[in-house]
């Protein structure tokens, strides 16, 4: 089984593109800290690429920017490819299910989170109803 759970911050404002067959995707990158501090007791970071396709990707774009913290649910895949002749391996995360879960106020620049104001409840009269007209 190929499953990933990860929870970071957004290193960069994601970039949206469309491939050439018209399916949109959306690339960016977290920062996880580990569980662990090292020898000199400093808590070490990954870096790791996510990709997101389709609505997803849409959705990434449009409401994701940098410092956003997020938790990430999908699968690791590795790729090859050449640079001047180099071969060179990649890893990312492919993305099935990205939360948001920096609150809103705050991913759109404030910087304490402010609840929504309540909203007013509907309010509903029942008036008294002739039971010789209901048709059942």
């Amino acid at each position: 089984m190929n499953k990933v759970f990860l929870i970071g911050n957004l290193t960069r404002d994601p970039e949206l593109s469309v491939t050439g067959s018209g399916v949109q995707l959306c690339r960016f990158a977290i920062a996880v800290n580990r569980n662990y501090t090292n020898s000199e007791g400093n808590r070490e970071t990954d870096f790791l690429n996510i990709t997101a396709w389709r609505n997803l990707a849409e959705r990434c774009g449009k409401y994701l920017h940098k410092g956003n913290k997020v938790a990430v649910s999908g699968s690791i895949q590795t790729r090859t490819y050449e640079v001047n002749g180099e071969k060179r391996n990649a890893t990312d995360i492919v993305a099935e299910d990205v939360e948001f879960l920096t609150p809103k106020s705050t991913s759109e620049g404030s910087a304490e989170f402010t609840p929504a104001e309540p909203k007013a409840e509907k309010v509903v009269s029942l008036e008294p109803v002739d039971e010789s007209d209901l048709p059942f």
